[in-house]
């Protein structure tokens, strides 16, 4: 067997622990440790834990460091600060701000050297594979991506971060009769309003201003503001009683006409029991991929979107070939 992959992990929430989970499921790669902000004897693992100050320590010790921040504050500084130094694959998923991020990241993997996978998951990630393929094959049609129902980790993240917020969980939520009319075939034009809503449960902190975490949540840009959002105040023991798990799903479809007028749909779905283990396991199976591109001489950053499927496996390009062509 050769050399496993050795993977560090920075931040240690929901991702961060799906990640050392999905690590365990593969063979070929091997957990070198996890950074973290916090007080390093204050985290439960079983992996060794070290603080985030100390990680320019491991440049020759870690293949690929994967980054479980948030997308809403974290990603943003920690992206193309640790592309400098490490090869590194992240989850960012503010979708209108990927170019810009994507830039930056880039200049910074440049500059170090290094490969940098941004965006990776589900959506962005396995979605966006489905979107591209779809456009591909059926050139006149439409597009058309449902979420959920189920609990956005980035949506909640921004929702936690929002000033008086003691905790909180945000499920997305599909709109039922527009996915069968898209089903259907109708090809509608439906507004994202008419395809989501997002409901937000929220623990307020004692004396916080509970209408202007409202006001701060539902006008917040790229997150809520184009959505209709409910925000419901509870207690913590109602949050952990009814809101632990984290579930999820969506439905990815491209409508669209063949030949004179044949109608042809394909549609993509995916329903989690635990929408950060899945998503972890997206990301670790892109770790794999950045160490191969590394591993052949690339620098820069690169989306799912540039990487082909073969990269992901562990077997090799003649396995693949026998065993799923």
């Amino acid at each position: 067997m050769s050399t496993p992959i050795r993977i560090g992990i920075i931040g240690y929430g929901n991702l961060g622990r799906g990640v050392e989970l999905a690590i365990a499921q593969n063979s070929d790669m091997t957990l070198v440790g996890i950074f973290s902000r916090r007080d390093p004897a204050s985290i439960a693992s079983p992996a060794k834990v070290y603080s985030v100050d100390d990680i320019e320590a491991f440049k020759d010790r870690v293949d690929v460091m994967i980054l479980c921040g948030g997308s809403a504050t974290d990603l943003p500084e920690q992206g193309p600060a640790f592309a400098r130094h490490f090869n590194t694959v992240d989850s960012y998923d503010t979708h209108a701000k990927i170019p810009e991020y994507f830039e930056r990241v880039n200049a910074e993997a440049v500059a170090g050297g290094n490969v940098s996978v941004i965006s990776t998951g589900w959506d962005p990630g396995l979605f966006s594979l489905n979107r591209l393929l779809g456009q591909a094959i059926l050139p006149e049609g439409a597009d058309y991506t449902f979420w959920g129902k189920g609990v956005s980790q980035g949506h909640s993240d921004a929702v936690r971060r929002v000033p008086g917020v003691k905790a909180g969980v945000q499920y997305t939520v599909p709109s039922e009769s527009g996915l069968a009319r898209v089903r259907a075939g109708e090809n509608p034009e439906l507004s994202t309003r008419e395809k989501h809503k997002r409901d937000c449960f929220i623990v307020a902190e004692a004396g916080a201003d509970q209408a202007a975490i409202k006001d701060a949540i539902v006008n917040m840009p790229h997150y809520f503001t184009d959505y209709d959002t409910t925000v419901t105040f509870i207690t913590e023991e109602e949050l952990k009683h009814d809101h632990a798990a984290m579930p999820h799903g969506g439905h990815v479809f491209r409508s669209g006409k063949t030949g004179d007028s044949t109608t042809q749909l394909m549609e993509f779905s995916i329903k989690l029991g635990s929408n950060p283990e899945f998503t972890a396991s997206v990301v670790v199976a892109y770790a794999r991929a950045a160490y191969k591109y590394a591993q052949e001489g690339f620098v820069g950053a690169k989306t799912v979107l540039d990487i082909p499927f073969a990269y992901l496996s562990p077997k090799s390009a003649a396995q693949l070939r026998k065993e799923l062509l």
